[in-house]
């Protein structure tokens, strides 16, 4: 018996072709766009030095947690700060390129670095960049509650030399931190505790060693945290538990990326359901399917995205092409006779 007089015969299955049922609509994912994306990091980059600023705490709170550590250091005979220190100031060759490498390298790098996942690693760039703003965050809180007195300004009797001082007629800082001559006080000179100069490095090398294609990108990736871990201390700017913290602080927010980039996809989707219609595909910015990767073995989702209009877009495609939604074969002309075939 032919299997259509089957299905016919049965009472509880109408009679004709069957259409397949529509399949779950997929993911919707944010578009990324470069000028949002510069608001967004402008932001977070305004929150983060006015936080800094604000958070300065009290001073003589600020030199009893610097002494702290250091005895912390004394203890365990960790404290390499001390020699350091002593080699760049006693050697300019090594303590000039070192002050420009704290005052300049931390605001060039870190921006480069995003650009250039932006542009040639797009599947890995929003969880890249959320995860070094997750862990800026937690950084912020660390300043705010535990202020701490860089080596810098302790007493000179403990043995360290501010060395952006001692060579500051070579750059353009001052005896305040890397601020420029005057602006030391737009500055928060004891957020010491933990070093965002070492975890930034961090985030940059290990994005570079992980996700670049040539050796000597990869060996970039290994050599500019580990310099800058050598720099902040020598400089006197950072205690060696600083630049641990600063390394704990990224560890943390590579583990709080994921659900971050969760809470965040639902935020995306309880707003959607609350705005009209006609502001949805605004909210999306135009829906594109895009890829979510976070490293090896990282979460991704890839959907088509449908913007006003029923029409869609295709992943890639920078302005949406208009053209119309793919439909099922049955809605197709003569779709009935080839779903019944």
């Amino acid at each position: 018996m032919p299997a259509g007089s089957a299905t016919s015969a049965d009472p509880a299955v109408p009679a004709g072709p069957r259409i397949p049922a529509e399949p779950p609509p997929p993911a919707r994912p944010v578009r990324l766009r470069w000028w949002s994306e510069i608001c967004l990091l402008a932001l977070l980059y305004g929150v983060y030095s006015a936080g800094r600023l604000f958070a300065r705490g009290d001073v003589r709170d600020a030199i009893g947690h610097g002494l702290a550590v250091l005895r912390v250091e004394k203890f365990f005979h960790i404290n390499l700060e001390h020699p350091l220190n002593r080699l760049f100031t006693r050697e300019p060759w090594l303590g000039i390129p070192a002050d420009f490498w704290y005052a300049s390298l931390h605001y060039l790098v870190t921006p480069l670095v995003l650009i250039w996942l932006f542009r040639a690693r797009h599947t890995v760039y929003r969880a890249a960049r959320t995860w070094l703003m997750t862990s800026t965050l937690i950084g912020l809180i660390g300043f705010t509650f535990l202020p701490t007195c860089p080596p810098r300004l302790l007493a000179a009797g403990h043995g360290f030399v501010d060395t952006m001082a001692q060579f500051s007629d070579w750059g353009w800082w001052g005896g305040e931190a890397s601020a420029p001559r005057g602006l030391g006080g737009m500055t928060n000179q004891y957020a010491a505790m933990p070093s965002l100069h070492v975890g930034w490095a961090l985030w940059c090398g290990f994005l570079l060693w992980r996700h670049a294609r040539t050796r000597w990108m990869r060996a970039a990736g290994i050599a500019y945290p580990t310099i800058t871990a050598l720099v902040v201390m020598g400089t006197a700017n950072h205690y060696l538990l600083d630049a641990l913290a600063g390394a704990a602080v990224m560890g943390a927010g590579a583990l709080l990326t994921r659900p971050v980039l969760r809470g965040a996809a639902r935020g995306r989707e309880w707003l959607r359901s609350r705005l009209p219609r006609r502001l949805r595909p605004v909210l999306l910015a135009g829906g594109t399917a895009y890829t979510v990767a976070m490293g090896a073995g990282g979460e991704g989702v890839v959907g088509g995205g449908v913007v006003s209009g029923g029409c869609e877009t295709s992943p890639g495609e920078r302005i949406p092409q208009q053209r119309p939604p793919h439909r099922l074969p049955a809605e197709r002309p003569g779709g009935a006779a080839a779903a019944a075939r």
